[in-house]
């Protein structure tokens, strides 16, 4: 004699109807997705953004099918209550976020500072010797300074230019040392 199956005596699962709501469907609950945005206590400059981000996500799970509402009720009021979910969720999300939390938006950002931005007025002339230095340098002295910062190598440069690499880093060394004099000189 044959066992019966386990849970064989059990209605089958609900059937989901196989029509998925339409873009179209989760603009027109527009109404309901700002009034759950404007409850979660989202700020109105952020409104918009959340409100595309409701509906972007809906949408993507109802492709994905995470949207299943019973087929005994009405399609209108799922939707509805499943938008309802995703707007909360990710409206409390938006509220919850550090940016939102932190964020001061302000026509004059730089009149909030305490202090002024960038260098000091001394770094600024030291900046300005240290250029003037390296313009009074013959040519062949400063190219060697300025391929220390390029993004090729000492050695790749030299061999580009058809020239030992040992004669390249010995020009940098010279090219070094005048400019230390000359700032020495300058700042005396």
């Amino acid at each position: 004699m044959k066992r019966p199956r386990k849970g064989a005596g059990r209605p089958p699962a609900a059937r989901h109807p196989k029509k998925k709501p339409s873009v179209e469907a989760i603009l027109a609950e527009r109404s309901t997705i700002m009034a759950v945005i404007v409850a979660s206590g989202v700020p109105a400059r952020d409104r918009a953004d959340v409100f595309q981000n409701v509906v972007m996500g809906a949408w993507s799970s109802i492709k994905r099918g995470l949207y299943r509402p019973a087929p005994r009720d009405d399609p209108r009021k799922a939707l509805r209550g499943y938008l309802y979910a995703v707007a909360r969720h990710l409206s409390m999300h938006h509220v919850n976020s550090a940016w939102a939390r932190r964020a001061v938006l302000t026509e004059q950002p730089l009149g909030m500072l305490r202090e002024l931005v960038g260098p000091d007025l001394e770094a600024q002339v030291a900046a300005r010797e240290v250029l003037e230095a390296v313009a009074s340098l013959p040519d062949w002295q400063r190219e060697a300074l300025l391929i220390v910062d390029a993004p090729e190598a000492l050695t790749a440069w030299a061999k580009a230019r058809r020239m030992n690499p040992s004669t390249a880093a010995s020009r940098l060394r010279i090219a070094r040392e005048a400019l230390a004099l000359k700032l020495r000189r300058w700042r005396r």
